[in-house]
């Protein structure tokens, strides 16, 4: 749901499989990991494509056609970085009628994929609904939805649409009648529509296990199976009982299905009651429903409810780490390991705005540690694990739609993302990304030789557009490290702190665009090989070492000596030693 949830209080990669390894019931409360078949830790980030997926215009695709997927897969690598995206599809695009099965539109949908795994991008593909569907809304309504196809809303007795006064389009889930009653007719399976949904998503499943390479579905992660599920009425239960009474046997039948289609090696990516970890409603995080295990991943999604409405605060550091951290911890508890489908904030047209800039700057600080930055120095040993996560969103038709909205030709909507007044692509219609690219393309572990102990980056991001606005250091070493201070002040840098567990295999570090090879120093207990967008450290084989990498970029001024460089490596040992790092796996 997105913005609006302040008021609604692996993979496979060429034979490698995608694992969730859980914590150990003795160890600190930390989720699992993905892991390749080297064994390594793996990291995921990217973003979603894209909330086009919700337009007519776009054949209820990301993109108008393969060669836009194209350009935009290769864009997005070039300007961020992402090793993974999530893919929107929507019932209604699978199956417009009932018993029918769109084979073209899946055809469609298996090109633009094949776009980003074809250049390495990993995809989750998520069948994504927000307020059931558009069909429910009246032509001149000022609302729309996307997911379930007009003959499921047909087949309905709903009331007319209303969401009497509303000022964001979530209050529909809480006050519009046809959104509510449409949603809990699914949930009852009232007239087999879950039963229809789930038969559906078999088909589309086969036949993307069919239509693409092999190649290319080892890079599919795996599936989300409904996008923010919400109750439509919880006919007298908690949020709690109706995610264990209803949420948790759809996703049961629906990782049935996924065994039944091909997809049996992937893990379902659930997703808890759309209201809980939103500031204002706390409601689910699947906390009745017992453990998952690995053949599910805890899939949340985040955004600053209070911001978006109450709260006039900028964010800063911080700010976001109780949110993360608790994601992180509901997935440990889950048994499984967790992932961040959604985040994010709008770049114009609400009361946050202004801010998003250090909004996204503070979610992917709580993305990457526990820790603010003020404290990460003094207690790295308590960072826990780097979240992977998708940001909202990535439309390359951003500000130059022409939608009709609800099928109206007399509402053609061209501006932001030409849904609901929302705004929230971070790369425009002209192809330039529209926050500070040290927002966006950051320093992080896209592949751990080991076990992660502790990972922080410290971007520089300005709080404007465009580059503009000020900075701030919020990662800065202690005073007892003068060497180390030294070399990283004025200047981003990431430090990665991991455990050797006998693994021959680098660790690969992803560099962004300003950490030119021939200006980055690397400080190290590992061999070192910095080449474009990447950092490969080799600490051999041998089990049981704690190993540091310090990377920082230098793109003006001299160059570290061998003697300043000595002097911060000793700092570093020195520091690590007096850590009292977990035994994680």
């Amino acid at each position: 749901m997105r913005r609006m949830r302040a008021l609604l209080t692996l993979i496979v990669l060429a034979g490698v499989a995608l694992i969730a390894t859980p914590a150990p019931a003795s160890a600190a409360p930390l989720p699992g990991v993905f892991r390749d078949a080297l064994g390594r830790e793996l990291v995921l980030r990217g973003f979603n494509v894209s909330g086009s997926g919700k337009l007519r215009e776009s054949g209820l695709l990301p993109f108008r056609s393969t060669a836009d997927a194209v350009a935009s897969a290769q864009a997005m690598r070039e300007l961020t970085g992402a090793t993974a995206i999530r893919f929107l599809i929507s019932w209604e695009g699978v199956q417009p009628q009932p018993g029918v099965i769109d084979h073209a539109y899946l055809d469609r949908a298996a090109a633009q994929i094949r776009a980003f795994t074809d250049r390495g991008i990993r995809v989750l593909v998520d069948y994504h609904q927000d307020l059931w569907s558009r069909h429910l809304f009246d032509a001149d309504s000022w609302y729309t939805g996307d997911g379930a196809p007009a003959w499921v809303i047909a087949g309905g007795d709903h009331p007319d649409e209303s969401c009497g006064i509303c000022l964001l389009w979530g209050q529909n889930m809480l006050s519009n009648q046809a959104v509510r009653e449409a949603a809990h007719d699914f949930w009852a399976n009232e007239r087999g529509l879950q039963d229809a949904f789930l038969t559906q998503a078999g088909a589309a499943m086969r036949h993307l296990a069919d239509t693409l390479p092999a190649s290319s579905f080892a890079l599919v992660l795996g599936m989300d199976p409904l996008n923010e599920p919400f109750d439509g009425g919880l006919d007298g239960m908690s949020g709690t009982t109706w995610e264990q009474q209803r949420l948790m046997p759809f996703y049961q039948r629906f990782r049935a299905v996924m065994d039944a289609n091909g997809w049996a090696a992937r893990p379902a990516f659930v997703e808890p009651l759309v209201f809980w970890n939103t500031t204002f409603g706390e409601a689910g995080g699947l906390s009745t429903v017992g453990t998952l295990g690995t053949r599910f991943v805890f899939n949340a999604h985040y955004y600053d409810g209070a911001r978006l409405t109450l709260d006039p605060t900028p964010a800063g550091d911080g700010t976001y780490t109780a949110a993360m951290n608790r994601i992180r911890d509901r997935a440990a508890a889950l048994g499984t390991t967790g992932f961040v489908s959604e985040f994010g904030n709008a770049l114009s047209g609400t009361s946050s705005a202004s801010r998003t800039p250090w909004m996204i700057r503070s979610m992917y600080q709580g993305l990457d540690s526990r820790l603010s930055g003020a404290n990460w120095w003094r207690n790295a040993a308590t960072a826990g694990p780097v979240l992977s996560a998708t940001q909202w969103h990535w439309d390359v038709y951003s500000g130059r739609h022409a939608e009709a909205m609800n099928g109206n030709p007399s509402k053609i909507l061209t501006t932001g993302d030409a849904w609901n007044d929302e705004d929230h692509s971070v790369i425009s219609g002209t192809g330039a990304l529209r926050l500070d690219p040290r927002v966006l393309d950051r320093v992080y572990p896209t592949a751990i030789a080991g076990e992660h102990l502790a990972f922080g980056y410290q971007d520089l991001a300005r709080d404007g557009y465009g580059g503009a606005g000020g900075t701030a250091a919020w990662m800065t070493p202690p005073a007892g490290m003068p060497a180390v201070s030294a070399l990283v002040g004025g200047r981003q840098y990431g430090v990665l702190v991991w455990r050797g567990t006998g693994l021959s295999a680098p660790t690969e570090v992803h560099l962004p665009a300003s950490f030119a090879p021939a200006r980055t120093a690397v400080v190290s207990t590992a061999a070192a090989t910095v080449s474009s967008r990447l950092l490969s450290l080799s600490a051999g084989p041998s089990a049981g070492a704690v190993h540091v990498a310090l990377v920082v970029s230098a793109p003006t001024g001299s160059l570290p000596t061998a003697a300043q460089t000595e002097a911060a490596r000793a700092e570093l040992n020195s520091w690590a030693a007096a850590q009292s790092w977990p035994m994680l796996r």
